[in-house]
């Protein structure tokens, strides 16, 4: 029966309740580190496969679609895209962020992070951020 209500406690994320039964919720914690490491893995991966190309990185563009906590929602909070533009900034990138589902004005207060309403020119890689139906309508091709 304490199983049982540990599944279901894990089910809907009541950490606090998890620890108060004695239970140390490792899959979460898990879960958690990746996620928090995500930001940085996608920056490197990014920049070693612009390196693998001989892409010339300095001064070097890119876009993010999509700053939102999940597709079709307007709710930036906890977005780890955030993370992911703040990452590549660390490296002296030039970012632009569309999202047409997100606030600007909140975007700009929670992470001083200005959207753009549309891409401009050309750009060194491309990250889909967050897969809103309108990104995704657009197809790969177009997006490239």
């Amino acid at each position: 029966m304490k199983n049982q209500n540990v599944y279901k406690i894990l089910s809907i994320r009541e950490w606090d309740e998890a620890q108060q039964l004695g239970y140390t919720p490792e899959v979460i914690l898990s879960g958690r580190r990746v996620n928090d490491n995500m930001p940085a893995f996608v920056a490197k991966r990014l920049i070693q496969s612009l390196l693998q190309r001989d892409v010339p990185l300095k001064g070097a563009r890119f876009l993010v679609m999509g700053i939102t906590f999940k597709e079709d929602v307007s709710d930036i909070r906890n977005s780890k895209v955030a993370t992911l533009v703040k990452e590549l900034e660390s490296y002296t990138f030039d970012v632009d962020v569309v999202d047409p589902q997100a606030n600007a004005d909140e975007v700009m207060e929670e992470y001083g992070i200005t959207l753009s309403d549309q891409p401009s020119g050309l750009y060194e890689g491309v990250i889909l951020a967050v897969a809103h139906a309108e990104f995704v309508k657009l197809g790969v091709e177009t997006i490239r």
